[in-house]
Parts: structure tokens; sequence; C-alpha cells
């Protein structure tokens, strides 16, 4: 499930566009607190940002440009301001599109999906993996899901990030060992089994029991 963060100083609005981007199953949170938005992003370390131009204390221009300075997270303007200095200034900031407000929900819906699959699906920029609602980031090791963001060891990972590249296929014990010897740590079939119990218990503990599926003699895949 991507998360979507939406900084829009207008609550009817944002309210609005939480409840219709919810519908399609993305995790969406608002701003509330306007001096820190940069701050804020890093914290939820959301796979997108709608950002209104008017905003308080500081412009969005300005917003995008600071958290250009720490993030490549996708950001796509919403903005009442139609003219092309407004369009050309976002995108000099490090914006990635822009929608005009008022805008059809569905076509703001389909821009969103469009920009995601770029950022996210193309071009080698994989900086997630999701199954099922549960989103392994690739650029800080952790594992998200119903907004809690799960801790990973370095084994935890690699056998999530590699499970997760093959959903819907089972993957061999010797493949996740093979994968787990690229970490320039010897893994045995017996420490594989300790490396499978402890995940497995971390995912069970964070509501992801049965998240991963033996198949007795072949290995195990994703449910």
């Amino acid at each position: 499930m991507y998360k979507i963060m939406i900084i829009e100083d207008d609550l009817t609005i944002a309210k609005a566009l939480q409840e219709h981007l919810e519908k399609w199953d993305y995790q969406v949170i608002y701003v509330t607190e306007f001096r820190n938005i940069t701050e804020q992003v890093l914290r939820e370390d959301p796979q997108l940002v709608l950002l209104d131009v008017m905003l308080p204390y500081f412009n969005g221009f300005y917003w995008c440009g600071e958290i250009r300075k720490v993030s490549k997270v996708p950001v796509m303007f919403i903005s009442s301001a139609s003219d092309n200095m407004n369009i050309v200034m976002a995108m000099n900031m490090g914006g990635d599109d822009f929608i005009v407000k008022p805008f059809d929900l569905n076509v703001l819906t389909a821009k969103i999906g469009a920009l995601l699959r770029r950022t996210y699906s193309f071009h080698g920029q994989v900086n997630v993996l999701e199954y099922k609602g549960v989103v392994l980031n690739l650029s800080d090791t952790t594992l998200v899901y119903q907004g809690n963001k799960i801790e990973l060891t370095k084994n935890d990972y690699r056998i999530l990030q590699l499970l997760m590249e093959n959903q819907g296929r089972v993957v061999s014990r010797e493949e996740i060992m093979q994968r787990l010897w690229e970490n320039d740590q010897f893994i045995d079939d017996n420490t594989l089994t300790v490396n499978m119990a402890r995940l497995r218990k971390k995912l069970s503990e964070a509501g992801l029991k049965d998240f991963i599926a033996t198949k007795k003699g072949l290995g195990y895949i994703l449910q």
C-alpha cells in the first residue's frame, strides 16, 4: 500500500482527498502543522506528496525545494493558479506533476497512479516493493504495514526482498541462501531455518501471521 501525504491548508479539501484516495487502497495522511513540513515528510516517509502552492508561512514552491534537498519522493502540485508561470515554477523547484483546482477526482487518481508507476516501476528507480498492503522500503530496509514501521535485520530484509521480487512464485531455500551469501555471511540450512523462524515471529507480532508460507520440499512463497 502506497502512502500519500497531502499538504493542503484547506482541511475540507484535504479530508475529501483522503476519503477518496483511501477507497483506492492508498494510505493517506494530511498535514495540519505548516511550519515544519520537511521534517514531517522525512518522518512519515510517503511514496508521493500532493502539495498545494498557497500555504501558510511559506508557499509550496519553497517547500518543494526544501524537500528536494533531502528526498526524491515524487511531488504533485495542486493549485488553483493555472497560469504557465506557476506550472514552470513548480517544475523548476523539483515538482513532478501539476493539476489545477477544481479537478475531477478520477483524473487526479489516474495521474497519481501514473506518477507512482513511473517512479517505482520503471527506469530501475524502485524504492519500495509492495504486496497486499505490505510495503518493503528499499531505501531504509524497513517494512511498513497498516501504518506501522517494522525494523528488519539485514537477513530479514534480504529474505523479504527476494520473496517480494518473486510474488506468486515459490522461492527455494537454495535461492534464499545464495542471496544471503551476497552479504558475505555463510548461511547453512540450519541457520536459514533459524532466520526464517525469527522473521516469521516478527511478522506475526506485526499482524502478518502466515505471510510467508512453506511449500514442503520446494521452498517459500508469500500468501
